[in-house]
């Protein structure tokens, strides 16, 4: 099973995201948001960073999750390649995520994503399998 696969939308990107639990899900998302951003076979895990969220429901959550590893990659130059949920909740997640601070002499950009949107956003469990769709503004 993929980890996420990628869907036509005007003028933005979008994914389709896949796992086996909802932390699964939100781990994928997390990992399909940079891999979009940038080449992560060049990206270490230097430093590890702890992110604790809330939101109204479990879309919610997505998007405030997404959006605050963007935040900390557009604030802090940030690529991140490794997410570990440690605890969560219906409307909270706590987790430990790793990457390094950009690099322009070993990272390599492949698309600016501005924002996660809310914008045919989805979380369903079909089969034993948790989808989600998020659409990100470029």
């Amino acid at each position: 099973m993929p980890k996420y696969i990628l869907i036509d939308h005007t003028a933005d990107i979008g994914i389709d995201v896949f796992g086996t639990t909802l932390e699964e899900l939100f781990t994928n998302a997390a990992f399909a948001l940079f891999d979009i951003i940038a080449d992560l076979s060049t990206v270490e895990c230097k430093a590890e960073y702890q992110v604790k969220i809330s939101g109204v429901d479990r879309e919610q959550l997505l998007v405030i999750w997404l959006s605050e590893l963007l935040y900390l990659h557009d604030v802090k130059y940030l690529l991140f390649k490794d997410f570990r949920i440690t605890d969560m909740k219906e409307n909270q997640l706590t987790a430990s995520v790793s990457g390094e601070v950009f690099n322009d002499d070993k990272h390599v950009i492949k698309t600016e994503i501005k924002a996660v949107t809310y914008h045919g956003l989805s979380i369903v469990q079909e089969n034993h399998q948790w989808k989600a769709r998020v659409i990100f503004d470029l």
